[in-house]
Parts: structure tokens; sequence; C-alpha cells
């Protein structure tokens, strides 16, 4: 899937709106999340934390930018990153259940992928895997998104954000499906 990034700006109100809906959703439910970022550096946490309150339910974002980190922290095979580099849909999920394990969460969410300027690991610049981890298992989403990095990166967060909605409603509908229509 080819994803055009929004504004900026727009993508930060898109976050918030989706973000909040997450959060109130999960306290609603005692579901607890967390979220292992490479790519996003921060981004997803930051999404959460805008909002009060979201210590409730968000417990934490472990940044792992080098594959060192993701083996040792959040527990992601080291052969693997190795062998194929951080930029791999295995990697995007191993990533996922690792900060679910760490942070003692219900779901989480991971991105890695190249913001670019140049292409990593063999892949070029826009392609990112999102993983999320939920009680019924992981899946990994792979996108491909054009911009500079500041755009890659908020689109990634964007996303990420709106697949740990998906996987948190698990079907419910209510106001996350509203969000994602």
């Amino acid at each position: 899937m080819t994803a055009e990034p929004m504004a900026v700006a727009g993508q930060h109100a898109r976050c918030d709106e989706l973000a909040a809906a997450v959060l109130a959703y999960c306290e609603e439910r005692h579901f607890k999340i967390a979220a292992a970022e490479s790519l996003t550096g921060g981004l997803l946490a930051d999404a959460f934390v805008r909002i009060p309150g979201a210590s409730k339910v968000f417990l934490g974002s472990v940044v792992t930018y080098d594959i060192r980190a993701k083996s040792s922290i959040l527990g992601v095979d080291a052969d693997l990153l190795v062998r194929e580099g951080a930029v791999h849909p295995a990697v995007a999920v191993q990533m996922a259940v690792g900060a679910a394990r760490v942070c003692g969460a219900d779901y989480a969410v991971s991105t890695t992928g190249v913001a670019g300027p140049d292409p990593a690991d063999g892949q070029p610049v826009g392609t990112v895997y999102i993983g999320v981890r939920s009680p019924g298992g992981s899946e990994v989403f792979e996108r491909h998104y054009s911009g500079d990095r500041a755009q890659i990166r908020e689109a990634a967060s964007a996303d990420a954000i709106a697949l740990l909605a998906r996987a948190v409603r698990g079907g419910a509908g209510g106001v996350l499906k509203d969000e994602l229509a």
C-alpha cells in the first residue's frame, strides 16, 4: 500500500484524536498498551502522553534505534537482525511482542522502517513495518510512504495508532470504528 502523508499539522490533529479515542476505549475495558519504536523515535509515545490521563492506560514506549538494543531490550532475534536488518516484518512483530512483555501490556504496537534520506537494509526510503501484538496474536502491516523524513515518521505514527485502534476494538465498533472509517 502506498500512502501519501498528510501535512504534519494535520497528522498531529489526527494522531491526537485517535490516541484520545484509543485511550478512552482502553480505559473503559481496563486494557493496557505500550509501544516499541525505531523509525518513529518517540512520536507514538508523544501522541499518547499529550492526552491528559494517558498514564491510566499507556504504560510506556521502548525506543530501540540500534539493532543491539532491539535484541537485548526487546528480545528481537539477534540472528534475524544480522541476517535481514531492522527493516523487516518479523522484526516489527518481535518488537511489539517485546514491548508488551517489557511493559506488561495487553496490546502493543511497533514501528521499524526507513525514513531517509537514504535506503537502509536493502529497503527504499518510505518502507515501514508496523507490528501489533494483542492477546489474540500478532500482526504486521507493510506501508510505503512518500515525502521527507518528518512526513514519513508522522505518517507511520498515525498509521500505527490507527492499527492499534483496530486491534483494541477487536471489531467491537463504537467510537474507534467511527474514527477509522
